[in-house]
This record gives structure tokens, C-alpha cells and sequence, in this order.
């Protein structure tokens, strides 16, 4: 209160004119409730400017609820015409500011100009420029779309917070040819600012044909041959509409109503030269050229002698400011119309009596008038609060930026968990993952809900005489490690692809086939390290009791403790579970609807044991484990059993201990006995750089666990490897590899029906297993190809039982139960003969018996263009194939398809 006691007292000793030219400028500033007031560029010359400036700047900075907007800037800062920008920018960081009781301006256009004009395109071939452009500006209309939202206000109304919610859904989920539409300006909602610069004036916009070709003119490199003046001009015009449309009364939003005072330009030390001079000429023209209102009133100083432009006339008196405010509205229209010079300029003088005798008029506190009554925070945030609360509970826990379903028709549950978006879904409406990096997991998803339509269709032709099959694929959709250098989703990418390769065959065979299963799948995200995995089978159970289609689970790609709940919960359901890839041992004792397609950790320490008794003929080995993101050991179900399991078949002669980050392991430099990798494959890399330092004295025999195919499939982790280090790893599906498939393909129908399939162009984006250059096909892809052969056989084989070539077959007729069993019998029969080897189950615990696993060396690390080679195996490739554990023969060269 002393302060602003102090600044009453001041105000009471300033001049007569003083107090006339606060007293205009309080009126100026206020708001009509109808209408617009046009409002002058005032200049004060003189030794009076600086008390103008220092009185208005104490008015408007007295504490209050509200205040007027206002931005105070110093001239002399920037030096000439180059420093309008930096002007700019520093009158829109200002009122960007949320410091005057009110929202902030949304500024819309000058950020997008300034963007562009910091945008280099030197790089760019002249025929991409446009694509290029195009993205860039996509990516850069997200950020501030979301912004936007996340930053609105309490106070919006129904109808504004909707508006803003649908505006972000679009710009997150429009497809590019709307986006280029909305481009062209011919969209409403997104495409009013580009249509806006499309037809203001400035720079001729309509001779570059699109916005795109407006946008690349504007880049720094493309800018050298526009007029600079244009290009300021459309600065100035751009903060201008900015402002203007702060102030706009639109029935669906109250912003433009509570904004009763117009923002105010306190502009210090202007002088020829310097940008102020510089703006206030700008503005100036822009108002007569345009003819649009804007909501500025802009108060400048200026030294003795100073004018605002050549031939100006004298200025008036401060006492006469009122009188002289009058004459200049009169004139204006006449002025604007002749496009003068100095048409928006009241160019104030000295005050040079200062006469007190006559006392002052009365000077209004420069405070905002109270918006009307409807338009106020309290009403407008009740309005919401009443039509949205419920709403806002029910979504918060379940969706949020990145994790909103589209609205279709499909099958897609969603929950927002930890940041992760939990759930399902079974078409394009949701495709889970959109880290940078992951186009290939999301490619995999994307073909998989086109092949849903399809099969659909197919389906619906066939009248239900062909079965279908719902399948979920259940696997670690988000939450994994993305570095630079790191291939993630390496499993889940795989199963997808194996799981795509078999709905593809089902739904390619020729109409006549009745009875023969058409397969749509649904994906399913557990979170990272499936620790969600119980709240999307949870969500599953929903669609199981709605679908009659469904018929159980693939996946579930890690054996932790989270995984075991999943399990669990999937028999109470009824839903049987097939693995992959899972191998800890005892994980069927979580379910007894449940097979797993690899063998169990059990046999892999074995075959690791037996190699290197037999063949390396070590006494002893070091064995390291990892267990990723540093999880404890215990909920590692697959590398504690693997462990455990080494350790009890090598005794007192293994020795194991965890390794982290950072670790050293100088002690194994030349180490003679076999060390041994048992974690997982996200910490390989760093267990090999640790290595690095043994240089010329690597250890001797240097084997890891199946984990690290992974890790040999990223080339860029592997390019960095030290290359003195040959690995020997463990495979679940070496029958699987590019050479095994075309060395079998002759004499096995089973792998020469899946490499067929491999290498059609229109199936996984690129050819597989074709010639040396082509892609490799992963040992998950066979093995997820395998599960999805054996449910759908079954249900082909119920199908044949009930006659469904002669009429169609009621899905609540079969259940998922009966599919499990249907397997069981059928394997007892005979075993699956699959792509990664025949397939005999212990029907105790669904585990398979004598199943394939291999050695595969690998000489040097670095050198991703060669094809690992299996050096030993135990299990069969073939039924009749003898048991126990072999040496493998190198394969013959591979002859290139016809």
C-alpha cells in the first residue's frame, strides 16, 4: 500500500498534460462492450517522453487482480531494420506470458512464420524439397496441437475444451492426404492458418500455387530473392491477426470476452535507425494496406527533433491531447485511404509550462474492466466441471496423449498404465508403439489388421462354411530399451511375422476349401517386462465372453513372475496359452492349458553342459547372468532357472555371479575354461565391450545363452563389437535359418511350404531367404508360425468332425477348451511335424520332448554377413532322426530359387 501511496503521490505532481494524455490513454485502452476502437500510434517527442513512459509504466504495473496487457521495450536495443524480428519475438514472449490475470495469447501464425524462416533446405534435392517441407511441418503442427490442449483452460466452456480435444485427436491421427489437404486451407478447424497466409497480401502467396510453395520460399536459403520489406511487412501483418484473433468474440469460447483492455506497447528510445522507428512504420502501413483492425495501441518516446516520418507536421501539445485525439479519428478515413505516410501516428510534443493553477482532470486507474457476468472463470469452469467431471474421471485412467483408441468399429481396449498404453486391438484404429525407430514392429501390426479385413471378407463369402479363429497375440508392445543402437521388439516383431506368415496361407487358399480355418488376430501389449500383463488379460476376459471366436493366446515372451500371474489368470478364463519362445523350467505349473513350443531351460543347460565336457573338453566355466533394467533375480524365471540348471549339472566346477554395467572382467582375459553368458540379451553388448580390453588374449571358448540371437540380429550394436571374439550361442530354431530351409525345402513339405511363403513380395514388406543380399528370416517367425499351424489343425480337424462342409459352424459350438484338447490328441497321434522340427508334447506339462537345439558359432562378431553356422545340436530334425546330442555336418551350398 506504500508503494502505491508513493505512486498516487507522483501522479499528482505531473503536468496538466500529463494527466490529459493518462486520462486519453485510459480511455483508449478500454474495451466497448460493442464494436472496436481503432487506436493511434502515439509518439511523445521530447523531454516529456520519458515521464509518459515512466507514468503509464507505474499504472500499469499497480498491483491488481487483472491488469492491461502491456510489453515494455527498450528501442536502442535493436540497432536497424534486421533487428524487427528480434522485436517481435521479444513483444511475443511477453505476451505470451501468463502475467496479467488472464490467458496468455495464443499466437498461431507469427510462430509458424518464424519457424519457416529458420527452416534450411540447402540439403534437400530440389524434387524432394516439397515432401521434406511437408513433414516438417506436420511434426511441427503436433507440438503445439498438444500444447494447446494440455494448456486449456478450466474456465472453457463444453463446447471449447470439445473443440480443442477433437483438434488434437485429428492432427494426431490425420492421414497424410488430409494433412495436405488441410495445406491447401480448404479444411476447416486445421487448415485456417495456412489458408490465412494464402490470402493475405504479402509476398504475392498466390503465385507459388500451394502453401507448400509459400512455406519453401519463406526457408533461409530460398528467402534471398523476396523484397525484404515483404517479408517484414508479413512479420508485423502475422503478430497483428495473432492479436486480432486473441480478441475475437466467438460464441463457443469466452477468451475474446474476458479480454477488456487492449495490450499496450510502451516503445523507449526510438530514433532513426534503430527497429523501433523501424515498427512503428511497419505498422503503420500494414493498417493502411490491409485495412483490418488490430488491438495494439502502441505509446512511443522519442528524442527533440525526432519524426516519424519526412514532412511531418508539428506536434501537439500534451494538454491538447484530447482535442488533437478527436481531429485524428476525423481524418483517418480520408488518411487510410491514401495509404499516408503518417496516417496512424499522433505525434505528441513538449508540455513546456507545466500550469498546475488550474488543477487536473480526473485520471482513471488503468485496471481492465470486469468481463460480463457469463463470461467469467466461476461460471464458465462451473459449466464445465458439471459436463465434464464424469467424463474426465471415467477417461483419465484409461486413455491419454499416445494412448487414444480411434473410433471404429474393431475390437480395441485401452489403459493407460505407468505411461504405458495397455490393452488390445484388432485393426488400424489403434497400432501399438510409436517410438522413433519401431516402423518395422509397427509395419508387422499394420499388415496383420489388413489382413483382419480380409479375412473377414473372406469369412462372410464363404457363408460360415469356413471356421474362424480368433487368436491373441500377448507381448511386450512398449516400455523396452530404444537406444541409438539397439534393436528392441527383436521377439515380439518375429511372433507377429510367423503368426501374419499363417493367416496368410489360411486366407489365400482357393474358395472351394471349406473347412479350412481363417484366422484373425487381435494384439495384445503386457507392458514392459509383462508387468501389466494380468490387467490386459483382464481386459481379454471381456472379449472372450463377447467373441465365441476366440480361441486362445500366443506370445508371452518372457518368462518373469508377471508373466506366471498372466498365466494363471488365463486358466481361470479358460484360454489356452502357447509359447514361443518361453523355456523356463516348471512354467507349466501356472497353467494346465498351456504348451510351449522350444524345450525347457532343463535341456538347454544340458546341451550347454555337454559341449563343453565333450567337445571343448573343459574342466571348468565361469557363468554370467544378467537380468535387465536390473529386475531381481528371482523374478527372472528364465535366467535363474538357467542358472540353477548349469550350475547343477557342471558343480563345483562352475562358478556363477552377476555382471552389471560397468564391471570388469580383466580376470577372463585368457581364461581356458568356457565362459558363459546366461542373461539377457540387452546387456550383451555391454558384457562384450567389458571384454574388449583382453585384446590379443581373448578367453578361449566364449558361449551365451538362445537370449543373444537378438543381439546378433541388430548390425549396428554388432559393428562395434570387438572383433577378436568368436561366439558360440544357443539356437531354439536353427531349422529355421535362411540355409536349413533351402537345404530341407526338397525332402521336408513343411519348411518348403513356410520358405514359399517367406519370399513372396506381398507378405513381410521384403522378400526372405531369397539370394545372399536378402533378409534372414528370425527363429521366432517359424516358431509363432508353428503355434498358429497346430490351434488352427485342430480346429479344422473339430470342423471335419461336425460335417461343416455341409453347413456352417456355430463358433459357440466349439470352445477354446476343446481346441487344447483337440491338440493333445492329435500330437498323441503323431507328432506336429513344424517348420522348426517335429513336435512331441509331454501331455503332463506341455513341454515338448527331444525338441531341437543347436550351437551356432559365429567366427567374428563384426562380420554381419556371415550366416551363423550350427556346430552341434541335441534333439531331432526329423521323426525318425536317432536321439541324443550330435556334432552337425555343415550344410551344402545353397542354390538360388528359380
Amino acid at each position: 500500500m506504500a508503494g502505491e501511496s508513493g505512486d498516487r503521490s507522483q501522479d499528482r505532481f505531473a503536468s496538466r498534460g500529463m494527466a490529459e494524455l493518462l486520462a486519453v490513454v485510459g480511455r483508449l485502452i478500454r474495451r466497448p462492450r460493442r464494436g472496436e476502437t481503432e487506436l493511434p500510434i502515439v509518439v511523445a517527442i521530447g523531454a516529456s517522453g520519458t515521464d509518459i513512459h515512466q507514468g503509464l509504466l507505474r499504472r500499469l504495473r499497480r498491483p491488481s487482480r487483472r491488469r492491461v496487457p502491456h510489453v515494455e521495450i527498450d528501442a536502442a536495443l535493436f540497432a536497424d531494420d534486421h533487428g524487427i524480428r528480434p522485436l517481435l519475438d521479444a513483444m511475443h514472449h511477453q505476451l505470451a506470458l501468463d502475467a496479467f490475470g488472464a490467458e496468455p495469447f495464443a499466437f498461431r501464425h507469427y510462430p509458424l512464420a518464424r519457424w519457416l524462416m529458420d527452416q534450411r533446405l540447402t540439403d534437400v534435392e530440389v524434387t524432394e524439397r516439397r515432401s521434406r517441407i511437408t513433414q516438417m511441418l506436420r511434426d511441427w503442427r503436433r507440438r503445439p496441437a498438444a500444447d494447446s490442449l494440455r494448456g486449456a483452460s478450466d474456465a472453457e466452456t463444453a463446447f471449447a475444451t470439445a473443440y480443442r480435444l477433437v483438434l488434437w485427436l485429428v492432427l494426431r491421427a490425420v492421414p497424410d492426404v488430409l494433412f495436405r489437404a488441410a495445406l491447401s486451407g480448404r479444411l476447416p478447424v486445421i487448415g485456417g492458418r495456412y489458408r490465412w497466409f494464402m490470402r493475405q497480401q504479402y509476398l504475392a502467396p498466390r503465385q507459388s500455387g500451394t502453401f507448400i510453395g509459400f512455406a519453401e520460399r519463406l526457408t533461409t536459403d530460398q528467402r534471398t530473392g523476396e523484397q525484404p520489406e515483404q517479408v517484414r511487412k508479413l512479420l508485423v501483418h502475422a503478430f497483428l491477426e495473432d492479436l486480432r484473433a486473441g480478441y475475437a468474440r466467438r460464441v463457443w469460447s469466452p477468451t475474446g470476452w474476458r479480454r477488456t483492455a487492449y495490450p499496450v506497447l510502451l516503445l523507449d528510445n526510438v530514433a532513426p535507425g534503430n527497429a523501433g522507428h523501424a515498427l512503428l512504420r511497419l505498422v503503420n502501413d500494414v493498417r493502411n494496406e490491409t485495412g483490418r483492425w488490430d488491438p495494439l495501441l502502441i505509446v512511443a518516446d522519442a528524442a527533440n527533433g525526432y519524426q516519424p516520418v519526412d514532412g511531418a507536421g508539428s506536434p501537439l501539445r500534451l494538454a491538447e491531447v484530447g482535442i488533437g485525439l478527436d481531429d485524428w479519428r476525423d481524418a483517418l478515413p480520408e488518411q487510410r485511404r491514401l495509404r499516408r505516410a503518417d496516417a496512424w501516428f499522433l505525434a505528441l510534443g513538449s508540455d513546456p509550462d507545466r500550469d498546475d493553477r488550474y488543477g487536473h482532470p480526473a485520471v482513471p486507474d488503468l485496471v481492465p474492466p470486469a468481463p460480463p457476468w457469463w463470461a467469467r472463470r466461476s461460471i464458465a469452469a462451473a459449466l464445465v466441471l458439471v459436463l465434464l467431471a464424469g467424463a474426465l474421471v471415467w477417461a483419465s485412467g484409461r486413455w491419454g496423449p499416445g494412448c487414444l483408441p480411434h473410433p471404429t468399429q474393431g475390437e480395441i481396449s485401452l489403459r493407460l498404465i505407468d505411461g504405458e498404453c495397455i490393452g488390445y486391438s484388432d485393426n488400424a484404429g489403434y497400432v501399438f508403439n510409436n517410438d522413433p525407430g519401431q516402423e518395422a514392429l509397427r509395419g508387422v501390426q499394420e499388415r496383420i489388421f489388413r489382413q483382419n479385413e480380409e479375412v473377414m471378407q473372406v469369412w462372410q463369402r464363404s457363408q460360415g462354411r469356413r471356421p474362424l479363429m480368433t487368436l491373441v497375440y500377448l507381448g511386450i508392445m512398449t516400455g523396452q530399451r530404444t537406444g541409438p543402437r539397439e534393436v528392441s521388439y527383436v521377439s515380439e516383431r518375429e511372433e507377429l511375422e510367423g503368426m501374419a506368415v499363417a493367416q496368410y496361407e489360411r486366407m489365400k487358399m482357393s474358395a472351394g476349401t471349406d473347412g479350412k480355418a481363417l484366422i484373425r488376430i487381435v494384439i495384445a501389449n503386457g507392458g514392459k517386462q509383462m508387468r501389466h500383463a494380468v490387467r490386459t488379460v483382464d481386459l481379454l476376459a471381456g472379449l472372450a465372453r463377447r467373441d465365441p471366436t476366440v480361441m486362445g493366446v500366443i506370445g508371452l515372451v518372457e518368462s518373469r513372475t508377471t508373466t506366471a500371474e498372466a498365466l494363471k489368470r488365463l486358466h481361470r478364463i479358460g484360454l489356452p496359452a502357447i509359447a514361443p519362445t518361453l523355456s523356463a523350467d516348471g512354467f507349466h505349473l501356472n497353467s494346465g492349458l498351456y504348451l510351449q513350443m522350444v524345450a525347457p531351460n532343463a535341456d538347454q543347460a544340458r546341451l550347454v553342459a555337454t559341449y563343453a565336457t565333450e567337445v571343448l573338453e573343459v574342466d571348468e566355466a565361469h557363468i554370467y547372468y544378467t537380468t535387465g533394467d536390473d529386475s531381481p533375480l528371482e523374478d527372472d524365471l528364465y535366467v535363474s532357472t538357467l542358472v540353477s540348471g548349469l550350475t547343477d549339472i557342471l558343480g563345483s566346477r562352475a562358478r556363477d555371479r552377476p555382471f552389471r554395467f560397468g564391471d570388469s572382467l580383466a580376470d577372463e582375459c585368457g581364461y581356458q575354461g568356457m565362459l558363459f553368458f546366461a542373461g539377457r540379451y540387452s546387456e550383451f553388448d555391454e558384457f562384450l565391450e567389458a571384454l574388449r580390453q583382453c585384446r590379443n588374449n581373448p578367453p578361449l571358448h566364449l558361449v551365451a545363452d538362445d537370449s543373444v540371437n537378438r543381439y546378433l540380429a541388430n548390425h549396428q550394436l554388432r559393428a562395434s563389437a570387438p572383433g577378436n571374439l568368436p561366439v558360440t550361442y544357443v539356437s531354439k530354431a536353427a531349422l529355421a535359418t535362411c540355409s536349413r530351409l533351402i537345404a530341407d525345402a526338397e525332402r521336408d513339405e513343411s519348411r518348403r511350404q513356410f520358405l514359399d511363403l517367406i519370399r513372396r513380395d506381398d507378405l513381410l514388406g521384403e522378400r526372405r531367404c531369397v539370394d545372399g543380399t536378402s533378409p534372414p528370416v528370425g527363429e521366432r517367425v517359424a516358431l509363432a508360425y508353428d503355434a498358429s499351424r497346430m490351434l488352427i489343425e485342430a480346429l479344422e480337424e473339430l470342423a471335419n468332425r461336425m460335417g461343416i462342409k455341409e453347413r456352417t459352424l456355430d463358433p459357440r459350438s466349439v470352445s477354446p477348451v476343446t481346441v487344447f484338447t483337440q491338440v493333445l490328441l492329435q500330437n498323441a497321434q503323431r507328432a506336429h511335424n513344424g517348420v522348426t522340427g517335429p513336435i512331441r508334447f509331454d501331455p503332463q506339462s506341455g513341454e515338448p520332448r527331444e525338441k531341437r537345439l543347436s550351437l551356432m558359432y559365429v567366427p567374428s562378431v563384426p562380420q554381419v554377413d556371415q550366416e551363423p553356422q550350427e556346430i552341434f545340436f541335441c534333439g531331432r530334425a526329423q521323426p525318425d532322426d536317432p536321439p541324443g546330442c550330435h556334432g552337425a555336418s555343415p550344410l551344402p551350398a545353397p542354390t538360388p530359387p528359380t
